[in-house]
């Protein structure tokens, strides 16, 4: 009954090649290749239509700002030319009517600046493409996974 005897060292079982280095063991270059190519025109596509949805929004964005300064100027214009006239006769009746045009124009001018102010708030939200510009700029250390970039 005695067990044969074996040294005490025990050899430990070599770790399981993961998915990848079975892929890439069993793949032939072009093959490999050939995957990176549709990795990396996937990637290619992903960034377009990141740009296009935040060119989008940036549009959006200007449009608004635009509407506004147009808005702004239109409704000065009409504001100035109708109750601009209105108001100048009415102060006319107690002043004269230069003087009654002068102020008038002034306080349509203020209103005009305000609207102004308002369009100009609107285009300061245009941010452009902030999100493409950053994975934009990853694409070169995905590319080369050892090195160390930034």
């Amino acid at each position: 009954m005695a067990e044969a005897y074996t040294s005490g060292a025990h050899q430990a079982a070599a770790p399981l090649p993961t998915e990848a280095e079975q892929r890439s063991a069993d793949a032939s270059v072009g093959e490999l290749l050939g995957e990176v190519t549709k990795d990396l025109s996937t990637l290619m596509r992903q960034e377009v239509a990141l740009a296009k949805a935040e060119a989008t929004e940036s549009a959006k964005n200007a449009g608004k700002g635009a509407g506004m300064f147009a808005g702004a100027a239109v409704g000065g214009h009409f504001v100035l030319l109708f109750l601009s006239l209105a108001l100048m006769w009415g102060l006319g009746e107690i002043m004269s009517l230069g003087w009654a045009a002068v102020i008038v124009a002034v306080l349509w001018g203020v209103i005009a600046a305000v609207l102004a102010l308002m369009g100009k708030k609107e285009m300061k939200q245009v941010k452009g493409l902030p999100q493409t510009a950053e994975t934009v700029k990853e694409i070169p250390s995905t590319l080369k996974p050892g090195e160390h970039t930034r």
